[in-house]
């Protein structure tokens, strides 16, 4: 079964977001930059891809 690149990106996206939301709310935007990258990476280290992730 092929896997859909597409599918890949939002669950990285999915996963950022679910990593960073225990940041909400409290007033340390590093913290919640750093676990969403963090997520993201972890996802992207599962994918057939070459890239980087930028935030700002």
């Amino acid at each position: 079964m092929e896997r859909v690149i597409e599918l890949d990106f939002v669950r990285a996206t999915e996963a950022a977001a679910l990593n960073s939301l225990r940041w909400l709310g409290r007033g340390d935007k590093e913290a919640a930059d750093a676990a969403a990258c963090d997520a993201m990476r972890g996802m992207f280290d599962l994918m057939n891809i070459c890239g980087e992730v930028v935030i700002g």
